[in-house]
This record gives C-alpha cells, sequence and structure tokens, in this order.
C-alpha cells in the first residue's frame, strides 16, 4: 500500500510540475459490555494509538470525496465553500464525531440498540442502518467501475487515449487535434463528451448512449456485472468472520462534512462498540477528524494541479475543465494519466488504489448494517455468516440496476436522495436525542468514567445547541432549495424526483414511526408510556417510583 501511495504522490509531482510550466494565463491553483472473544472483536494495531474507525474514517473521505460527494470541486479553495466547509467542521462535524465514538464506546452497541438510553429514538438507529444500505447498493457500482478500469489498463495503449475503438462515435475528437475553436458556443471542456476519454467511460463502460433515460434502462452489462460481481465477494470474506484491522454551497459542505467524516452512517458507533472502555475517544475524534479535513485540503493541490495541466495541454480555462462527481476520476484523471510517459503503470497503481480506498470504505458501511441489525436480532447475530451473505447478495442484486445502460441515472437518484437531507435529519434527531433527552449532563459524565474528565463547555454548548441549530437550518434550507435532478443535458421527469425523495422519506419516516409504535406498545398510562419512552432502559424501575428526570426543569436545563 505504501508503494501505491508513493507511486501516486509521483503521479501528482509530475503534473503538478506540468501545471507550474504552463503558460501565465494558466497557473496552477493552490487552493452491558459486549464479549470481546467473539469472532467480531477488533484486534487493535498496537502501532497506532487511534482505533479502527479512523483508518475507515479517512479512507472513506480519500475515496468517496473526490468521486461524488464534493459537488463543487472548482470552489473547493474559495470563501463560497471553505469557509462553511470549516464552519460546519467547528460546530457540527467534529461535536458529533466525537459524540458517535462516546456513544458507540460506552455502551457497546450498534446503531440500533445503542438508544437503550432513550428508547423512543431508536428510530434512528434504523434509519441510520438504512441510509447505510442505501449507499451500499451504488457505491459498490463504483468500486467495480473502477475493477473494470483496472482490466481495461492492462495494455500497450490504454483504451481511452484514441478514436479507434468499436465504442467511439463518429465525432470523438482526438485529444491531441483538441483547442478551444473545437468547443463553441460556450461550451465547457468538462460538459465535451467527445473526447477518448469521456466516450470510454459513457458509451464504452456505461453504454449510456443506448438509454434514452431512466425510463429506459435496458439490461445489467455482462462485463459489470461480474466486475461487481467480484467486489461483493471480496466484501463478503472480508466482513463474514466480523471486523479486523486491516492496513446552496452551505448544503453541500454540511452534507461533505457529514459524510466524509462518517457520522450519521452508524460506523462510528459501530466500530467504537468494540473499543476499549477507556479508550481517548477524544482524542481519536480530534486527530481522526484533523487529518481528514488536512487530507481533503491537500488533495486539492494534485487536484488543481490536474486542472490546471489540462487546461494549458488544450488551450482552455481552468474553470472549463473542472468537473463533478465521477467525471473527474473517470474522465480526467485518466485522460491525464494518458499523457505520462509509462501511462499503462500509472494507470493500473491509480486504480489499484482506488480499488483498495473503495472496498475499505464500504466495508465500513456494511459493517454498520450487519452490525446494528445483529446486535437487535439475535437470531441474526448466531447466523452472522449467513445474514453477511444475505446482505451482500442483496446489494449486489439491487446494485445491477445501475450498472445498465441508464444505470447511471438510477446511480445519480441514489446518490441525490439517498443520503442527502435524509443523513442531515437523521444527525439532528442523533444530536437531539442524546443532547436533549438522555441529557448533555449524564452523557458527560458516562465520558468521564471512560476518560477520567467531562467534555468542555464548548463541547457540551455544541452538542445542545449550536449543532442541532445549524443542523435544522440546513434541513430546512435543502428542501426549500431543491431543484428537480439532472445529469448533464438529461432532466429527470416528473415521477424520477418523486421516488427520489421516496427514497430519501423511507429513512426520515422510520423516526416518527418508531415513535409511535413505541409509546402504543408500552403499558400504562399516557404519563407512564411517555417516561418509558423516553428513560434509559436501565432505569425503568425509576418510572415506578415516579421519579422520572426527563420531568424535572432541571433535566433541560442542565448544560
Amino acid at each position: 500500500m505504501f508503494f501505491i501511495q508513493a507511486s501516486l504522490i509521483l503521479i501528482e509531482l509530475f503534473l503538478t510540475k506540468q501545471a507550474v510550466q504552463c503558460n501565465k494565463n494558466y497557473p496552477l491553483l493552490v487552493p452491558q459490555s459486549r464479549d470481546l472473544s467473539e469472532p467480531t472483536v477488533i484486534k487493535h494495531d498496537t502501532s497506532y494509538n487511534c482505533f479502527i474507525a479512523s483508518r475507515v474514517v479517512i479512507t472513506r473521505e480519500r475515496k468517496m470525496q473526490p468521486i461524488q460527494r464534493l459537488q463543487c470541486l472548482f470552489t473547493v479553495f474559495s470563501g463560497a465553500f471553505l469557509i462553511p466547509y470549516i464552519l460546519f467542521l467547528i460546530i457540527a462535524g467534529m461535536p458529533l464525531f466525537y459524540m458517535e465514538l462516546a456513544l458507540g464506546q460506552y455502551n457497546r452497541e450498534g446503531a440500533a440498540t445503542v438508544w437503550k438510553i432513550c428508547p423512543v429514538f431508536k428510530g434512528v438507529g434504523y434509519a441510520v442502518i438504512l441510509i447505510a444500505l442505501y449507499v451500499g447498493f451504488y457505491y459498490n457500482v463504483i468500486i467495480a467501475w473502477s475493477l473494470y478500469y483496472l482490466f481495461s489498463s492492462f495494455t500497450f495503449e490504454l483504451p481511452w487515449t484514441n478514436c479507434h475503438n468499436s465504442w467511439n462515435s463518429p465525432n470523438c475528437t482526438d485529444p491531441k487535434l483538441f483547442n478551444a475553436s473545437v468547443l463553441g458556443n460556450g461550451t465547457k471542456y468538462s460538459k465535451y463528451k467527445l473526447t477518448p476519454a469521456a466516450e470510454f467511460y459513457e458509451r464504452g463502460v456505461l453504454h449510456l448512449h443506448e438509454s434514452r433515460g431512466i425510463h429506459d434502462l435496458g439490461l445489467p452489462r455482462w462485463q459489470l456485472s461480474l466486475c461487481l460481481l467480484v467486489v461483493v465477494i471480496i466484501l463478503f470474506f472480508s466482513l463474514w468472520k466480523g471486523v479486523k484491522t486491516s492496513g446552496k454551497v452551505w448544503i453541500d459542505a454540511a452534507t461533505q462534512i457529514f459524510y466524509s467524516l462518517g457520522a450519521g452512517f452508524g460506523v462510528l458507533i459501530a466500530f467504537a462498540s468494540y473499543n476499549k472502555f477507556d479508550n481517548n475517544c477524544y482524542r481519536d475524534a480530534l486527530l481522526t477528524s484533523t487529518i481528514n479535513c488536512v487530507t481533503s485540503f491537500i488533495s486539492g493541490f494534485a487536484i488543481f494541479s490536474i486542472l490546471g495541466y489540462m487546461a494549458h495541454e488544450h488551450k482552455v480555462k481552468i474553470e472549463d475543465v473542472a468537473t463533478e462527481g465521477a467525471g473527474l476520476v473517470f474522465i480526467l484523471y485518466p485522460e491525464a494519466i494518458s499523457t505520462l510517459s509509462g501511462s499503462t503503470f500509472w494507470a493500473v497503481v491509480f486504480f489499484i488504489m482506488l480499488l483498495t480506498l473503495g472496498i475499505d470504505s464500504s466495508m465500513g458501511g456494511m459493517e454498520a448494517v450487519i452490525t446494528g441489525l445483529a446486535d437487535d436480532f439475535h437470531l441474526l447475530k448466531q447466523h452472522r455468516k449467513l445474514f453477511t451473505f444475505g446482505v451482500s447478495f442483496g446489494t449486489f442484486l439491487l446494485a445491477l440496476f445501475c450498472i445498465t445502460n441508464g444505470g447511471i441515472y438510477v446511480l445519480t437518484l441514489l446518490d441525490t436522495f439517498a443520503a442527502g437531507t435524509s443523513i442531515l435529519f437523521a444527525v439532528l434527531m442523533e444530536a437531539i436525542g442524546v443532547s436533549w433527552f438522555y441529557g448533555v449532563d449524564r452523557f458527560s459524565e458516562d465520558i468521564q468514567q471512560m476518560m477520567g474528565f467531562k467534555p468542555g463547555l464548548y463541547w457540551r454548548l455544541c452538542w445542545k445547541f449550536v449543532s442541532p441549530a445549524f443542523l435544522l437550518f440546513v434541513v430546512i434550507v435543502s428542501i426549500i432549495n431543491f431543484k428537480p435532478l439532472t445529469y448533464d443535458d438529461y432532466t429527470f421527469p416528473l415521477w424520477a424526483n418523486r421516488i427520489g425523495w421516496g427514497i430519501a422519506l423511507s429513512s426520515m419516516i422510520l423516526v416518527p414511526a418508531y415513535i409511535i409504535y413505541k409509546f402504543m406498545n408500552v403499558r400504562g398510562t399516557f404519563k407512564e408510556r411517555l417516561a418509558y419512552c423516553i428513560t434509559p432502559e436501565n432505569e425503568h424501575q425509576l418510572v415506578a417510583q415516579g421519579n422520572v428526570r426527563q420531568f424535572k426543569l432541571q433535566h433541560w436545563l442542565t448544560i
């Protein structure tokens, strides 16, 4: 792995050098407790202090962010994105990252059963598990693309370097003959889909030209189906024995923070539940979130060096080269690599890196689903291998919709709705459940039992007031500012947008649905039912005595 990362650094240094030599018009932009004897135990790496969640979060950020979640690549270093990004990191990302680590570590439970601290909020756990499952449906497809590109790279001449292939259109433009005059009509280079790299991705891999839209998906591509099957098999054998140590801009910024840090997906709670009770999760939270975001910032230098290099090569403006989503990794990066000496070697190294990071990240999401449900249903825990197979096979079947001719439309739909507003809503409800109903003071006492000290005033204020307020604001704004979904020049039909919102609501509705279910299934008067719903399970005897902490004003005012 070190060799792969070192090789990537060489690629970036080479491209950076090329960009620095560009014309002045194209400058380089800088922009109770779990049994640790079970097979699912984490084996801690004695060389590092941070537990496995740190690695998963960092690799998740490295893989996911460049491919699909960084929606405004060209503005990432501008105040329009960087300011809200840092702000959300300080007031929401880091505090809630810390909260999830401490929550999982103290209670030793998965995302659903951890809510024994406030039973009525168990629906939040089911919501984040469902969100993680949705992400797994399409995220494995992106890994399958990487595997396909890896196989395609084992040639003397990379298949996306010329227009002499069976998938190329008559209008394919040789990049050596390309210049700004070819574009015309103000078309950006990033939107010009007639280059060999763009046609290999959309026509050779996706076969998008054979679909008229999301209503015309076609059958799964057999090549991608095999790649997807290989990915799922790897994931299954990596997870069947459990976790082991292994080697509008405001809305985008908020979503990116939680997506890159992993908060709200149940991953942190699941992995932290295997950690030692006295582990310093405060240190882990600070260190991991800082490394994650610094890595994100540093990676921007490599990204923008490539943008500058490509802009210079094609004599266009940098903003015309900048792109978002999968186009960066599967079009722009391969095209840049194809210009290097020994391009085959660098392409193989690059896509091996994507593959390993992608599988590592996907393991985290699937483990959150498996641990969350297995902890809640003992039958699933007793048959973990069979359950893991069921989850893996289920994600494979549903992911087949994303590798049809029109599969990119399904993937775009899931990517937009499955973990956008819904993940922000889930984290909001999590913060309310822990800080208000369970009590930020009691939560602080739990942390003191683990580490010997209470969280500072800053953390407590963020948990109880600042983070929930900002999350509520972003959730509302994301709904108000919603615009019909598009993919390049294709506008999704109204029914597709409704399905998308149905997917988003399917996870969010679990929160109020479980509240109603729990309240209706508890015996007693209205007041007694309410008390049992909001009182930790280990304190239910206090309800019978009439000593309900949440019925006292001091509980709600204490910080």
